[in-house]
């Protein structure tokens, strides 16, 4: 259980079912004059006399009778037997002892919240799974809960694995480059909701490698690897990898993004789930955007509907080959008349991560397209909220 106040992002551990009604009672939806709705009488205006007042909090007392209305504030209980509410600008000739209903203006009915009508005791507010968002927090206190069940927090370990890689803050050899992609996969781990867990750079040989993965194994529920799952002389990964356990796959039809593998390794009795992907560093963010993503937040107990397509003109052409699926990263701007407009983000190679940096959303170009004219339409994907 944690307190409703720690709980924002947590993966909801089971249903929340609500033990009252939300209302609670009936009440105005408006700032006004409550009344019974048969006073209303066809094309003929009425007449009311008011009988007293309904603040927020403080209801009124006693019974208001046919002919007479209360002045009732936003919230206020509804009296027994009132059903309707007239907006305090719509009522004519008030004076202190009587409003008048102006035909037309209003109906049996208007205005009035019932008890429940947000939600009925003994439905379910919140299902299991659910990842905990603001309004979420706010349902929950609306039903008087201070503590809620949440799943653990899904531990997942990375590392990178190239000798070319240095850790930032070191000297850059020549030949060698900075591990950015340590950088951006902790920051999508940590957005996800993952208790992360870095293990930096490891020296791509059998010996280091084994240790890593053991360790790995014996703290996390899933390892990610960065480099070292294509097919290089140098590559030992890859190798580890199928020693350790059941590798599903090696390789996905896609750019960027082509060498990744999934599977399970395990060590000394504990497993992990294990997703390898690529070393360039806009392959790493691709990936784990459409696949690793997905998968992590399943294992986290969490629902994981598919992102939702967005269809957009392109406002310039965009290459494109059939026989493989390509996500380019482009921004997506309103035209003038509100319609949608994506412009790739120039150079498209997957070491290229200014293309990322630069990009509010990914165009999704399926494996059967072929180039893209200026003017035609396609499918994005926003970035908000998710890289």
């Amino acid at each position: 259980m944690l307190a409703v106040r720690s709980a924002l992002d947590r993966v909801l551990a089971k249903d929340i079912v609500s033990t009252i009604n939300v209302p609670a009672y009936d009440n105005s939806a408006m700032d006004g004059y409550a009344f019974h709705g048969q006073d209303l009488d066809g094309d003929a205006p009425a007449i009311l006399k008011i009988a007293g007042i309904a603040f927020a909090g403080r209801a009124h007392q006693g019974t208001v009778q046919r002919g007479e209305c209360i002045r009732i504030m936003t919230g206020a209980v509804m009296p027994q037997d009132l059903d309707t509410v007239i907006p305090q600008e719509l009522a004519q000739d008030i004076s202190e002892n009587s409003i008048t209903v102006p035909a037309g203006k209003v109906r049996p009915g208007d205005n009035r919240r019932l008890a429940g009508e947000d939600l009925a005791k003994g439905k379910i507010a919140l299902a299991k799974g659910k990842i905990l968002r603001p309004a979420d927090l706010g349902l929950l206190a609306s039903l008087g809960i201070a503590d809620v069940p949440v799943r653990r927090r899904l531990r997942v370990a990375f590392f990178s694995t190239g000798d070319e890689l240095r850790s930032v803050g070191d000297a850059l050899d020549e030949g060698c480059v900075y591990d950015s992609n340590r950088y951006t996969l902790y920051g999508m781990l940590t957005r996800l909701g993952c208790e992360v867990i870095d293990m930096g750079i490891v020296k791509d040989d059998p010996v280091s490698l084994k240790a890593a993965f053991s360790t790995a194994c014996q703290h996390a529920d899933a390892i990610i690897t960065s480099g070292g799952v294509s097919v290089g002389a140098a590559d030992y990964t890859r190798q580890m990898m199928a020693t350790m356990g059941d590798v599903a796959f090696w390789g996905i039809n896609m750019r960027p993004g082509r060498p990744m593998a999934f599977g399970k390794i395990a060590s000394e009795g504990s497993s992990a789930y294990l997703f390898g992907l690529p070393g360039n560093p806009v392959a790493v963010m691709v990936s784990f955007y459409f696949f690793v993503r997905e998968a992590l937040l399943r294992m986290a107990g969490a629902d994981a509907a598919p992102l939702p397509l967005v269809p957009a003109t392109a406002s310039s052409a965009i290459r494109k080959r059939p026989g493989r699926t390509e996500y380019q990263r482009g921004n997506l701007s309103a035209m003038p008349n509100g319609d949608l407009q994506v412009k790739i983000t120039g150079a498209q190679g997957s070491g290229i991560l200014s293309s990322m940096t630069e990009a509010n959303c990914i165009v999704v170009l399926p494996e059967g397209q072929s180039d893209v004219a200026a003017g035609d339409k396609v499918n994005v994907i926003l970035f908000d909220g998710l890289i």
